[in-house]
């Protein structure tokens, strides 16, 4: 294999990506990588110091593609509507982005500021959402804990096929978001 033109850490994390997305983060080695970017391994070491680093790249990245989606889907709107359309932004991220969204749940070293800043995004985002419900300082960590909560829940169990009741999915998961909304509601 000759070394390929132009070999980044761009073109290797969204290689990367893909790959977790279709087949598996599992299955995402330096060997594979290699393997998909017609590379040796060690070329991979001019841009990434070992699978750890790639998967610390890989889970920065999930986490600014999960915000610009969310960001994207609730511009412009407020409430109940923002709420809704980032839920549904959310799971949609988690289906289109299976190995990619499974990295953006892994804790990450408190010291890494590149990645506390890119979950503190999505944390202000959901923030500034609920805001409009004039909650407290307190309910407001506990409404975003639940909603997180019932996002990943869903998303979680939607994606390892637990939903096999013959009852529409999307129907399932905006009761949920009406119930979640009546909570916020009655603050």
């Amino acid at each position: 294999m000759s070394p390929r033109v132009g070999l980044n850490l761009e073109m290797i994390i969204k290689t990367a990506a893909e790959m977790a997305d279709k087949e598996g983060i599992e299955t995402v080695t330096l060997a594979s990588l290699a393997r998909k970017l017609n590379v040796r391994s060690p070329s991979l070491f001019n841009h990434i110091s070992g699978l750890p680093n790639l998967k610390r790249e890989l889970s920065l990245y999930g986490l600014k593609l999960l915000y610009e989606s969310l960001a994207i889907a609730t511009e412009e709107k407020e409430e109940d509507e923002a709420i809704i359309a980032m839920a549904n932004a959310y799971l949609l991220f988690s289906r289109e982005h299976p190995g990619i969204y499974e990295l953006t749940l892994r804790a990450h070293d408190p010291n890494d500021q590149e990645m506390d800043q890119a979950s503190s995004r999505i944390l202000h985002l959901i923030s500034s959402i609920l805001a409009d419900y004039h909650l407290n300082d307190e309910e407001t960590i506990h409404a975003i804990r639940g909603f997180r909560s019932i996002l990943h829940g869903y998303s979680s169990l939607e994606q390892k096929g637990a939903f096999g009741m013959p009852v529409k999915l999307e129907d399932s998961f905006h009761l949920l978001l009406e119930g979640y909304i009546s909570f916020l509601r009655k603050k």
